[in-house]
């Protein structure tokens, strides 16, 4: 097997160009290697968001502390500098895309990613989260 072909099946999805959906990945990718009070996240917001960076933030922290107690099944990252995506953060970036029009498709995606029958208090979180990036400016592509 070729390495393009490795590196394709490990990372299938390439990242976006949309620059809230580069910095929620970042973010995800940030505190999923280095827990939820990585400061280097907290300053990617503080600079994309200004002064209303504490809402998107502890959202995101927030959810990835709820994923982590209920996922059924590990959710594979990326390190921060990788330009391709795995296909749960592909997936999750998805849902958060899509759960401002359409929960039922967000809450299918999520269920699938974390192996759970309900996610119904992460498609909550996710919803918020995805809102607080709307109003800030800076809406995630569905």
């Amino acid at each position: 097997m070729h390495a393009s072909s490795t590196l394709t099946a490990a990372l299938p999805a390439v990242q976006s160009d949309d620059p809230g959906a580069r910095l929620m990945l970042f973010g995800i990718r940030q505190m999923g290697a280095h827990g939820l009070n990585d400061a280097c996240a907290a300053h990617a917001f503080v600079t994309a968001f200004g002064r209303g960076f504490q809402r998107p933030l502890v959202l995101l922290r927030a959810l990835m502390a709820e994923m982590s107690a209920a996922s059924a099944r590990p959710v594979q990252i990326a390190p921060w500098c990788c330009p391709r995506m795995t296909a749960a953060e592909s997936a999750l970036l998805s849902a958060l895309g899509r759960v401002r029009t359409n929960p039922q498709a967000a809450s299918l995606l999520l269920g699938d990613l974390l192996g759970l029958r309900d996610p119904g208090g992460i498609v909550a979180t996710t919803h918020a989260l995805s809102n607080a990036f709307a109003d800030m400016g800076l809406p995630l592509p569905g």
